[in-house]
C-alpha cells in the first residue's frame, strides 16, 4: 500500500503526496493554542508560548485560557456567540502582565475543539514599519485607487500589471508577480513588479510539480500565507498529539502553519527570504496566484494581509467577468456564423459546402491552419490538411478518447500523443475537435500545423535533482533561466478558442437538425435515418403537419414534457397559450416567414416551462405548406441569471444605501466594481451558467466589504 510521508519526511519523489496540513509546528513568529469546548481549556501549545505570552508551556497545558489575563476570552466568547467558525476569523486582543496588544485569528475544528493564533503587536523589521503605520484615510484610498483600477482593467494582462504595481507598493517586497496556471497545472508568470537590481522572471514557466495538489487544496482554503523568515527555526506543537483526537492537529487553516522543508529549500535555492502569496480562484478553482518574494525577513501585520486579501478577491472577481465577456464575443461571433449558413442552406441546400466555400471564415476566428468535416461518411478539408487516409486515422484515434459532455477535443500535439500519427505532424500537429452527432461519426475538426516554440523555465524542468536528500536539494536546485526548443507541437488551444468551438459545434448541431427536420417532411423513405437524428439532439423539436397536428417529439422534448406526445395530438395543447400557437401557424401560412415568441411549455404534471419557440414553415415545391419545424430553447437558466442579477442589484443598493453616509470611497469602489463585473458577466450569454457566477459575484462582494469592515475596525 503506498502511504503518503508524513510532514518532512517526504523525498523529491513522493513529496506529492507530503501531509502539509499535519505540519505539527508553526512559525515562530506567532503562537498557537488549541482549545477545549466549552470550558477553553488549553489542550495543546506551539512551544514558542513562553517567549510570545509570556507563561511556560507546562503552566499552560491543562489550564483555562482565562489564566492569560486580558480581554482574551471575552474576544473568543464574543466570536463563538456571533461566527460559525467554520474559516479563519480576526480578532484583537490583550493579555499578560503588561496589556500586551495582539492581532489573532480564531476557527473551529471540523471534530471539535478551537484553534487560536496569536501575532504580538511590533513583529515589524527595521525595513517595515512604515506599512504598520499606515493610517486609516491613507489605507483608504490606496484601495479605493487600486479597485478603481482593477475595475476598468479590459483584459487580464492589463489586470495583472496592475495587480503586481498595486501589491509591491502597498507591501514593499522586492518581487511581485502574478502566477497564471494552465490547464495542466503549469504555471507562467505573466506580470511582474521588481526592485531594479533583481533579473526579470516575466514569462517564465514553472512545472505543475512545483506546487504539489494538496498545497494547491490548502491555498483554496487559506487565501492569504505568508512566510516572515525561510530560516527562522519552527516552533514544534506540544504535546505531538491533539488530547481531543489523539492525532495530529488538522492546520489547514492555520495562518501559522510552518511550511514543508522541501518547500522552504526550494525557496533557499531562490535565495528567497520571506513570501507572501495571495490565491486568485475563478469558480471555485484556483485560477493562479499572485505571490510576493523578499530578500530579507518581512512581517506584515494582519490588517494589511487582509488588504491584500481584499485585493485579490476583487481582481479575482474581474478576471471572471473579463474572461466571462470573451464567452460573450464568442457567442456573437457563432450566431453570425451560424446566420450565414442557415441563409446558405435556403439558397444552396447543402451547409457544408457553404461552410467551406470561405476558409477565412472558418480559419481566422481559431487561429487555424486547416479545417476538415466528417459528415455522412464524407470528407472535406479547408486549408492545410493531410491526407483523406491520414484524416481518417485521426478521426478514429479523437473517437477513442474521453470527453466531456458538449466539450470540444484539444490537444496540441498529436504526433506526441499518438506516435502512429507522427506523419500529421507538418499540417496536424495540433487538433480541435467538436462532436455533431451522438450516434455517428460526424466532426468538426481544426487543424494546426507544427511550430517550433522556444519556453522558458525557471531552471531545468527535466533535471530535479543530482541525490534524493530534500534538505540539500530543492526540485531543481538552479534557477537560472533554462530554455528548450519544442517540437512536433502546435501552438496550445486558448479557453476562448475552446469557447469558440463549442459555439460553431452547437450551432451546426443546430442547422443538422432543421436540415434533418425538413428531409422528414419531405422523404419518407429517409424516415428512421432521419428521425434517430433528431431524435437525439440536444434541442427540444416538434414537427407539425400543415393542419397542426403533431407528427414527431424528440427525447428532449420528452424530457421536458414528462411524458410522451400523443402522434396527431394539437400542438396547440402543449402550450399554455394555445391561442398564441394557433395564431402562429396561420400567420406562417399567410406570410412564409419565420415566426419567434416566449411561450410556457406544459408538462405532464401541469408545470409550465418558459422557452422561445421559433417556428418555420416547411413547403413543397408547388410552395403549399407541408408543415411546420418547432424548436424550443428553454429559458429557465436565463430566468435565473435574471433573477439572481435582480438579487444582487438590490443587494448592491442596500449596501450603498447603508454607507453613503459615511460617504466611504473604499466602499463606493467596491461597489463600482462589483456592478461593472455584473454587467459583463450578465452580457455572457451563450459561454458558462451565469446565475452561479452572479451569485459568486455577490458573495464575493460581501467578502471585500467585510475584509474592508474589519480593517477599518482594526485601524480605528
Amino acid at each position: 500500500m503506498d502511504v503518503a510521508p508524513a510532514f518532512g519526511q517526504a523525498n523529491l519523489t513522493n513529496c506529492e503526496r507530503e501531509l502539509i496540513h499535519l505540519a505539527g509546528a508553526v512559525q515562530p513568529h506567532g503562537a498557537l493554542l488549541v482549545l477545549s469546548e466549552p470550558e477553553l481549556r488549553i489542550v495543546q501549545v506551539s512551544g514558542n508560548a513562553a517567549r510570545l505570552l509570556g507563561c511556560d508551556v507546562e503552566v499552560l497545558l491543562q489550564r483555562p485560557l482565562a489564566q492569560l489575563g486580558g480581554d482574551v476570552v471575552e474576544r473568543v466568547m464574543q466570536l463563538q456567540r456571533s461566527a460559525d467558525l467554520r474559516e479563519a476569523v480576526a480578532l484583537q486582543c490583550r493579555f499578560g502582565r503588561d496589556d500586551r496588544r495582539f492581532d489573532g485569528a480564531l476557527h473551529r475544528l471540523a471534530g471539535g475543539g478551537l484553534v487560536l493564533e496569536l501575532e504580538p503587536f511590533g513583529m515589524a523589521r527595521d525595513d517595515t514599519p512604515e506599512l504598520q503605520d499606515l493610517a486609516p484615510d491613507v489605507l483608504a484610498g490606496t484601495l479605493a485607487a487600486a479597485l478603481q483600477r482593477f475595475g476598468a482593467a479590459p483584459s487580464v494582462g492589463i489586470l495583472a500589471d496592475a495587480v503586481v504595481q498595486v501589491l509591491r507598493e502597498l507591501t514593499g517586497y522586492d518581487r511581485v508577480v502574478v502566477y497564471k496556471f494552465d490547464p495542466d497545472g503549469h504555471g507562467q508568470v505573466i506580470a511582474e513588479a521588481r526592485h531594479p537590481r533583481l533579473e526579470s522572471l516575466l514569462g517564465h514557466h514553472y512545472p505543475s510539480s512545483d506546487i504539489p495538489q494538496r498545497a494547491r487544496a490548502l491555498y483554496l482554503l487559506n487565501r492569504v500565507r505568508m512566510l516572515v523568515d525561510v530560516n527562522a527555526p519552527q516552533a514544534l506543537l506540544l504535546p505531538e498529539l491533539l488530547p481531543l483526537t489523539e492525532a495530529p492537529l488538522d492546520m489547514s487553516l492555520c495562518q501559522l502553519r510552518s511550511m514543508s522543508p522541501i518547500h522552504l529549500q526550494y525557496l533557499r535555492n531562490m535565495g528567497v527570504t520571506a513570501t507572501l502569496t495571495a490565491s486568485l480562484v475563478r469558480e471555485g478553482q484556483l485560477w493562479g496566484l499572485i505571490a510576493a518574494h523578499h530578500y530579507s525577513p518581512r512581517y506584515l501585520r494582519s490588517t494589511l494581509r487582509a488588504a491584500v486579501d481584499l485585493l485579490a478577491e476583487v481582481a479575482s472577481t474581474r478576471i471572471s467577468a473579463i474572461e466571462n465577456y470573451a464567452h460573450a464575443q464568442v457567442a456573437l461571433m457563432v450566431r453570425r456564423l451560424e446566420q450565414r449558413l442557415v441563409e446558405a442552406t435556403s439558397t444552396e441546400g447543402d451547409w457544408r459546402y457553404a461552410l467551406f466555400r470561405n476558409p477565412r471564415t472558418l480559419l481566422q476566428p481559431l487561429d487555424a491552419t486547416g479545417a476538415v468535416l466528417f459528415c455522412e461518411g464524407e470528407v472535406l478539408t479547408s486549408g492545410e490538411a493531410p491526407s483523406t487516409p491520414e484524416l481518417r486515422a485521426l478521426l478514429a484515434w479523437v473517437e477513442q478518447q474521453p470527453q466531456r459532455d458538449d466539450m470540444p477535443f484539444a490537444c496540441a500535439s498529436v504526433g506526441k500523443a499518438n506516435p502512429a500519427l507522427d506523419s500529421l505532424t507538418p499540417t496536424a500537429s495540433g487538433v480541435l475537435a467538436v462532436r455533431l452527432s451522438t450516434n455517428s461519426p460526424d466532426w468538426l475538426m481544426w487543424l494546426r500545423k507544427e511550430q517550433l516554440q522556444s519556453i522558458t523555465w525557471a531552471g531545468d524542468p527535466a533535471k530535479p535533482m543530482v541525490n534524493d536528500n530534500p534538505l540539500e536539494l530543492s526540485p531543481r536546485r538552479s534557477f537560472a533561466a533554462w530554455s528548450e526548443i519544442v517540437r512536433g507541437t502546435a501552438v496550445p488551444w486558448s479557453n476562448t478558442e475552446l469557447a469558440l468551438a463549442r459555439g460553431i459545434g452547437v450551432a451546426l448541431v443546430d442547422i443538422i437538425v432543421q436540415v434533418h427536420a425538413v428531409r422528414l417532411l419531405i422523404a419518407e423513405h429517409q424516415l428512421v435515418q432521419i428521425r434517430s437524428t433528431v431524435a437525439g439532439s440536444r434541442e427540444p423539436v416538434l414537427i407539425v403537419n400543415a393542419q397542426g397536428r403533431v407528427i414527431f417529439a424528440n427525447d428532449a422534448l420528452l424530457a421536458l414534457r414528462g411524458a410522451e406526445v400523443e402522434h396527431g395530438s394539437a400542438v396547440t395543447a402543449l402550450f399554455a397559450l394555445p391561442e398564441a400557437v394557433e395564431q402562429a401557424l396561420a400567420y406562417l401560412r399567410a406570410s412564409q416567414h419565420g415566426w419567434r415568441r416566449e411561450l410556457d411549455l406544459l408538462t405532464a404534471a401541469g408545470a409550465q416551462l418558459p422557452m422561445t419557440v421559433h417556428a418555420e414553415l416547411v413547403t413543397g415545391r408547388d410552395g403549399r405548406a407541408l408543415g411546420f419545424v418547432l424548436t424550443l430553447l428553454d429559458l429557465r437558466e436565463s430566468r435565473r441569471a435574471d433573477n439572481a442579477r435582480l438579487n444582487l442589484e438590490s443587494a448592491l443598493r442596500l449596501a450603498a444605501q447603508s454607507s453613503s453616509s459615511e460617504a466611504d470611497e473604499v466602499i463606493s469602489a467596491i461597489l463600482t466594481h462589483a456592478s461593472v463585473a455584473a454587467m459583463d458577466i450578465a452580457d455572457a450569454r451563450g459561454g458558462p451558467p451565469v446565475a452561479p457566477l452572479l451569485q459568486e459575484l455577490e458573495t464575493s462582494t460581501r467578502r471585500a466589504a467585510a475584509l474592508y469592515a474589519q480593517i477599518r475596525s482594526f485601524s480605528s
